[in-house]
């Protein structure tokens, strides 16, 4: 297996407020990339939301190749945005890509 850093980008189309910004980031922190050597190296945030409600979300992901890591990280952002009163027509996402790669030989 191999842990990977992904990034998955959104829109709240409607913005988010602070307290459901703080659920979402609770939601996921479990999978904080800050427990991976590049997550803390180059600080990365879990959830950082710039204006007009464009967010980045980054998560760390375990998972035998890149395409099952993404699509991995899709569902477990999906869930949290929705669970936290997002539905996907309200902050929809945009395609996942890889941020780092911490392989274990």
């Amino acid at each position: 297996m191999t842990t990977y850093v992904i990034t998955v980008p959104g829109t709240f189309v409607n913005g988010v407020e602070e307290a459901a910004r703080s659920d979402i980031e609770r939601r996921l922190r479990p999978r904080d990339p800050k427990n991976t050597d590049l997550g803390e190296s180059e600080e990365l945030s879990l959830l950082t939301v710039e204006e007009g409600g464009m967010f980045s979300a980054r998560i760390e992901v375990e998972a035998s190749n890149q395409a099952s890591a993404e699509a991995e990280a899709v569902q477990l952002i999906s869930r949290a945005l929705r669970d936290s009163g997002f539905p996907e027509k309200d902050a929809p996402l945009g395609p996942a890509f890889v941020t780092g790669i911490d392989r274990e030989f």
